[in-house]
């Protein structure tokens, strides 16, 4: 370890040894990639989503209610309808034209129980795929939730709940077009294929299992927009960075934390998802759209060869607003992009000047290139050193 990186850590540590933490001097450490050490980095992407408070005194208490908050979520939840709960204190019931699974009330539990399935079908199909090309979603994680891998009581794991349906997903309308159009090479591989699972022994639970619940309960708690295909991709970094954290006592809380900092993320980025809020000023066709606002002020050549061939912004910038980058660099790099971006204020205005500056990087060959050679630049795109690209953005940010 060099001594100036052992010095940024040593600055880290000052920045977070405070009882106040000054938000201000933080971000503008964490703009440049904050270190993996000493947990540094889960550490303040809780403080920059607006998780932790900034005073340290509070973190103890509000940690543990906030815990105990998602276990709650679980219990209510991740229930099977019509079956006992004896060990959480319910007697047993019995099954009534109440609780019965013919039952057309569209508000009795089974039909609760059947529509999740659904949307529980989509979420299962995506999490499984996540990050094929390294094995740890697949990995067992230290930590598998007890409340539900309990054998003393009846709840079932996800994964179980949709190996016995046989329910087909109607959730189709709910993709939006473009987020899964082409892969990215890192994507491509298709190292598990969904019949080849490893299946982990009993009272084990694999990565890709938290994270699924992890969304099935954020899309149980916002039934407005509940889940659509690409969510898995922003949950999925964040739980990465919380689930390898070196310090095992927040390792150990990776999936209430990766909640709520998600839900904190949706709460700025939902209205992408939102298709009724598509051509609103809020909504996605306006960002894509500032994407070629900006490239036009910075680059007039490149916008009009773009305009000239008819490459709408749509065509590929839908991907690289809504999933964060994230399908666009291995895990790692959207890892390093991530910090800058949760840095910056203003991180969805940053995220629209990356998507500008990686443009301009491959001007040359966009100037050179005809339609076909365009869109597959543009959908597979050619720089893996995002380093050159975040300053290229920090670079349009102080010009503009």
């Amino acid at each position: 370890m060099s001594t100036a990186y052992r010095n940024r850590i040593q600055e880290f540590k000052v920045a977070l040894g405070g009882e106040n933490i000054n938000l201000k001097t933080l971000r503008e450490l964490c703009f440049n990639g904050i270190p993996f050490e000493g947990g540094i980095r889960a550490l303040c992407w809780k403080i920059l989503l607006n998780y932790l408070p900034l005073d340290q005194t509070l973190w103890e208490s509000f940690l543990k209610k906030q815990r105990e908050v998602y276990s709650q979520f679980l219990k209510e939840m991740i229930i099977q309808p019509g079956i006992a709960k004896a060990n959480l204190g319910l007697s047993r019931e019995d099954v009534t034209m109440e609780d019965h699974p013919l039952n057309p009330n569209p508000d009795s539990r089974w039909n609760t129980y059947f529509k999740d399935n659904e949307i529980l079908l989509q979420i299962d199909k995506d999490v499984r795929r996540l990050y094929p090309d390294m094995a740890f979603f697949q990995r067992p994680t230290e930590y598998p939730c007890q409340l539900i891998l309990d054998p003393q009581n009846d709840y079932e794991t996800l994964r179980r709940r949709v190996e016995q349906t046989t329910l087909k997903a109607q959730t189709v309308n709910r993709n939006r077009s473009g987020v899964t159009n082409v892969s990215s090479p890192g994507k491509a591989l298709n190292l598990y294929p969904s019949n080849e699972y490893e299946v982990l022994p009993n009272g084990s639970e694999a990565h890709w299992e938290v994270v699924e619940r992890i969304l099935f309960i954020y899309a149980k708690l916002n039934p407005g927009i509940a889940y659509v295909q690409g969510m898995n991709e922003i949950v999925g970094p964040i739980y990465y960075t919380f689930a390898t954290d070196p310090n095992s006592e927040w390792k150990e809380h990776a999936e209430a934390d990766t909640f709520f900092c998600f839900t904190n993320l949706m709460s700025e980025n939902r209205d992408n998802f939102i298709k009724s809020l598509d051509d609103s000023q809020c909504g996605i066709t306006y960002k894509m759209e500032s994407v070629y606002s900006m490239l036009k002020d910075k680059d007039l050549e490149l916008y009009l060869k773009l305009e000239e061939q008819n490459i709408k912004p749509q065509y590929f910038t839908f991907r690289w607003l809504t999933l964060l980058l994230s399908q666009e660099f291995l895990l790692p790099d959207v890892i390093r992009i991530w910090d800058t971006l949760f840095s910056d204020q203003d991180r969805f205005h940053f995220l629209i000047l990356v998507c500008c500056a990686m443009l301009i990087l491959i001007r040359d060959s966009l100037l050179a290139g005809d339609f076909t050679v365009n869109m597959r630049l543009l959908q597979d795109y050619p720089i893996s050193d995002v380093h050159t690209i975040l300053i290229k953005a920090k670079e349009l940010q102080d010009n503009s």
